[in-house]
């Protein structure tokens, strides 16, 4: 399985792949290792393919993957994406429900719920996130283009790495 380097940087797994868990209504449920690059479909290629009547129109299939993600599908409370949410104890994903949103996992939908993050910011955390091969504190946040020092204090008590 993947490491973390000397930098801390997550390391690709054995044989320069990434490792993903595919759950939910597939076929052939479980942890995948795939080529790195790979997106939704592929992991979901991987498992077998969606079960028969399953809607995937939320399911954001063209989304590049990272190594130790999970890929939900066809669950009550999946986000759109794919990507497992954070739950917290009123059932919704994300800060509202006291959770820390990871900044590691979240999809552009559910930074966008995040106060002072609209679509365009949130898209320029996960492209920070997939270019730094993810976030290791939240005060790399910092690094994002257009997060200040006052958004940075706002959204600190808000994720996590």
């Amino acid at each position: 399985m993947a490491g973390t380097g000397p930098s801390g940087a997550p390391t690709p797994s054995p044989g320069g792949g990434i490792v993903v868990d595919v759950s939910g209504k597939v076929r052939r449920p479980g942890i995948r290792r795939l080529p790195p690059g790979s997106r939704v479909a592929d992991a979901l290629a991987a498992a077998g393919g969606v079960r028969d009547g399953v809607d995937v129109t939320g399911l954001n299939r063209a989304r590049l993957l990272m190594d130790g993600e999970q890929v939900v599908v066809g669950v009550p409370g999946a986000v759109p994406g794919g990507v497992a949410p954070a739950v917290g104890a009123g059932g919704s994903p994300g800060a509202a429900a006291g959770t820390p949103v990871s900044l590691g996992t979240a999809t552009v939908e559910q930074l966008d719920a995040l106060p002072g993050v609209g679509p365009v910011l949130a898209q320029h955390i996960v492209d920070y996130r997939a270019q730094h091969g993810g976030f290791r504190s939240v005060d790399e946040l910092r690094e994002v283009n257009g997060i200040g020092d006052r958004r940075f204090e706002d959204l600190r008590p808000l994720v996590r790495p």
